[in-house]
């Protein structure tokens, strides 16, 4: 079986488990998405959650966070950790949006990516879920469960991992699979007990590498 070949059967299966995955991250406006993204690294979704539904209701648009205060933005962000840079980075992020693009988030990848705080995964996710366009986000579940399954050998830098998956995954198919691998991560293929291979879908074409 061929590394596209195995991708493509991974993608099958998956749709069939996880046939309504999604981002896990709550939001109605593209900007928020930004928000979210930023404040869930080395955070849950969960918090960040929790957390921005306060930053909103003292913040509701664009305009109103860019001209916050950072310390008070830091303020409430804080339980999400990295309160500093994080709300740095944020209050930056909704300038330029307010500035430069009119209160609106950009549907380009490198626009994106020249925004405080946007790195690749972070625009990768945007890409695919606020504009429906290919995306490959290479968070910790995409990065272990694609080199545990053989997709990729022995990979961890995102961007090598990304690279290499462009080659093997339909561009229309890799926004949906990297939510369902994140699903699959949390609850079968788990990081930090050891993987429920007895109850996994994709057991019998899993090369099990890294486990």
């Amino acid at each position: 079986m061929t590394k596209k070949q195995r991708a493509l059967e991974v993608i099958e299966r998956l749709k069939k488990e996880y046939p309504d995955a999604g981002c896990t991250l709550d939001y109605d406006q593209a900007w928020k998405l930004l928000v979210s993204v930023r404040l869930a690294a080395q955070c849950t979704d969960e918090r960040v959650n929790k957390i921005v539904e306060v930053l909103y209701e003292k913040y509701p648009t664009v305009d109103a966070l860019a001209d916050a205060d950072v310390a008070d933005i830091e303020e409430i962000v804080r339980p999400c950790g990295l309160g500093k840079s994080k709300a740095r980075d944020i209050s930056a992020c909704m300038k330029i949006l307010k500035e430069e693009y009119g209160g609106k988030v950009p549907d380009d990848f490198d626009a994106l990516l020249a925004l405080p705080g946007v790195g690749r995964k972070s625009a990768n996710l945007i890409m695919g879920d606020v504009f429906g366009k290919p995306a490959i986000v290479t968070d910790t579940h995409c990065i272990r469960l694609t080199n545990r399954i053989g997709l990729v050998d022995g990979i961890k830098e995102p961007k090598k991992v990304e690279m290499a998956l462009w080659k093997i995954i339909p561009p229309e198919e890799g926004s949906d699979l990297c939510h369902r691998l994140v699903y699959h991560g949390r609850d079968v293929c788990t990081a930090r007990t050891k993987p429920y291979c007895d109850r996994c879908c994709l057991e019998d074409i899993c090369k099990k590498q890294g486990v």
